[in-house]
């Protein structure tokens, strides 16, 4: 960095003593003093948060150099775990040498990572600055319901807001482990209330609350658009109505429940409704609600250029529950099961089977599971 001048050493103001680095977007006349420089190395010698960082990005990016000692860390069935170690062991897998970096690091992060931008920029590695994306996105709280729930102490005035900051250094959070057990824990209840079966099911049934509860907190974790605040809570991620995991779930569960009666397979009624030919199909012309949906089901592909382009998964998680939600009011207003015209059967049968098959590729898309049942 000193070779190539991003770096300069500071002999005035503040920051005297120091290797500074200019900031993004900063000017300053011929001779003055930069205070808003961004100190690199410390006057005392230490190096700062950027500095390591930006040593570590020449890392990911395979320009440092030089690398970490490894060691085995977890095996499991078909792949081996490694973690850095000062003592490593020979020989190991090869780590590092990114093609691309999304830094996945909230808001109030953004200067620090313009900063590892501009140092990898100003030492002329060009092309891996325009590959470092900063996925950044607005602070996850907690509303005061949740915190409650949680077991912490809360005051009146924080009882009136409509979401309470995490803070680690406060000791005011939840582990991902406890909110995931936690959930399980409110999943499962409502899992037995709806679930028959003696201790042979027992399994079964914790498998199903295990799916249920980590797509409502994925589902949760992903609806909210990146600049939006999340404000977590139990009862708002797991309701089975609403914009939420478990009501896209249900909508899969439904479409199964619809071929599981009928006695029949998506596979089966997708491969005799390719046999139709149009005119039979301009017989259900006329169901513009059905073919709404059909063109609903088919948007999977432009959604996720969508959401790549952007970078906002939030627009896939929108479009699972705009299909789910079309699909209900679909279930609603047809009776599949009874209908006595053969053909139309066939084609409400192949409009839920096109429709679940959707709804399971994109919600794995959004690392949410589609259980067998709820």
């Amino acid at each position: 960095m000193k070779q190539t001048g991003v770096l300069y050493f500071e002999n005035e103001g503040k920051n005297k003593g120091c290797w500074v680095m200019t900031r993004p977007g900063a000017e300053t006349t011929e001779g003055a003093t930069d205070e808003d420089a961004k100190v690199i190395v410390r006057s005392n010698g230490t190096v700062t948060y950027v500095g390591k960082d930006i040593a570590y990005h020449l890392w990911k990016f395979g320009l440092l150099g030089k690398d970490f000692g490894y060691k085995p860390f977890f095996k499991y069935s078909d792949r081996e775990c490694w973690i850095s170690a000062e003592k490593g062991v020979e020989p190991h897998p090869q780590f590092g040498g990114a093609q691309a970096i999304y830094n996945v690091i909230d808001a109030r992060q953004s200067d620090p990572q313009a900063n590892v931008i501009q140092a990898l920029r100003g030492m002329g590695h060009t092309a891996q600055a325009d590959r470092y994306t900063h996925f950044s996105y607005e602070m996850v709280a907690l509303t005061p319901r949740c915190a409650v729930e949680l077991g912490y102490d809360v005051s009146e005035e924080d009882l009136a807001r409509h979401y309470i900051e995490v803070s680690g250094r406060k000791g005011f959070g939840v582990k991902a482990d406890d909110l995931i057990d936690k959930l399980i824990a409110a999943t499962r209840a409502e899992v037995d209330a709806r679930q028959t079966g003696g201790a042979e099911a027992e399994g079964r049934r914790q498998r199903i609350a295990e799916q249920i509860a980590i797509g409502a907190l994925r589902y949760f974790m992903l609806k909210f658009t990146r600049n939006s605040v999340i404000a977590f809570d139990f009862k708002d991620a797991l309701s089975f109505e609403g914009e939420t995991g478990p009501y896209v779930q249900y909508a899969v569960v439904r479409a199964r429940n619809i071929f599981r009666k009928a006695g029949a397979t998506e596979e089966a009624v997708l491969a005799e409704f390719a046999k139709l030919t149009d005119a039979g199909l301009s017989t259900y012309l006329a169901d513009e609600d059905i073919w709404a949906l059909w063109l609903r089901a088919g948007r999977r592909t432009l959604v996720l250029e969508q959401c790549v382009a952007t970078s906002e998964p939030a627009y896939l998680a929108k479009h699972a529950f705009q299909l789910a939600q079309e699909f209900n009011n679909f279930y609603h207003r047809h009776h599949i099961l009874t209908e006595e015209d053969a053909g139309r059967k066939l084609f409400l049968l192949a409009t839920a089977a096109v429709v679940m098959r959707e709804l399971v590729v994109v919600l794995s898309w959004l690392g949410i599971e589609s259980p067998e049942a709820m």
